[in-house]
């Protein structure tokens, strides 16, 4: 922010009539500056388990988000709850948020593996553009001529997932987010990423007992019958 000239001028007229040392010892009365509270908003990182989580490592609650980039429920989550949870809980550190895909279909593995083509720093962003714009994404999938649909079934697992991300325009979605069309060219082709994706489905079903989405697990615990922010707030508020 500018500065009014007149205030300006006060503060030169003022340096111009204290002596330098006064003004140090001011600067020693007044102690040191505060340091201002980290934002660990800016904290990304991928997990050993697959996911990517934002926030402070050693957050008293920590919450997984077992989530499907197909699912609507996750998508009104993101729109309605995303923001607060990060702005009230997640900033401050006292909540770290993990997400971990549910793959429930082919459109989801796709969409799940070009936002995995993200940085971790743009991983969120890019879930949230996707999740955001599922709509319309996902109408595509049902004006797919036969033709298409025919071109789909006859590819290799790889190569349809590829073709799909190019027909629902996810490659743009992911290119306005960061992700170069190189990246995803070379991402889109790892087999290992694909194969990733169906073994954390797998745990997600064995270790907490997922079977739909969104899913919560907070502290290690699965919340049950928990899929809303109305349910999921008092679980990080401690109320």
């Amino acid at each position: 922010m500018k500065l009014p000239a007149f205030v300006l001028a006060l503060a030169a007229a003022a340096a111009l009539t204290l002596p330098a040392a006064d003004g140090a010892a001011q600067r020693r009365a007044a102690g040191p500056a505060a340091k201002a509270p980290a934002d660990w908003t800016r904290t990304v990182v991928a997990t050993p388990q697959g996911g990517f989580r934002m926030g402070n490592p050693n957050a008293p609650v920590k919450v997984i988000e077992f989530l499907s980039m197909t699912c609507p429920h996750c998508a009104q989550f993101a729109a309605e709850a995303t923001p607060r949870l990060i702005q009230n809980y997640v900033r401050g550190g006292r909540v770290s948020i993990e997400y971990r895909n549910y793959v429930l279909n082919g459109y989801d593995l796709a969409a799940a593996l070009i936002n995995r083509c993200a940085a971790p720093a743009r991983y969120f962003e890019l879930n949230h553009a996707l999740l955001a714009g599922q709509r319309q994404w996902m109408a595509r999938i049902d004006a797919l001529s036969d033709a298409q649909r025919g071109e789909l079934r006859g590819l290799q697992p790889l190569q349809a997932i590829q073709r799909i991300v190019h027909l629902l325009g996810l490659d743009s979605i992911a290119a306005r987010h960061g992700v170069a069309p190189s990246v995803q060219r070379t991402c889109l082709a790892n087999q290992a990423a694909f194969t990733r994706l169906s073994e954390m489905q797998q745990a997600a079903s064995r270790d907490f007992g997922i079977e739909g989405t969104p899913s919560f697990v907070v502290n290690g615990r699965l919340a049950e019958h928990v899929h809303d922010w109305a349910a999921l707030e008092p679980l990080l508020s401690g109320r």
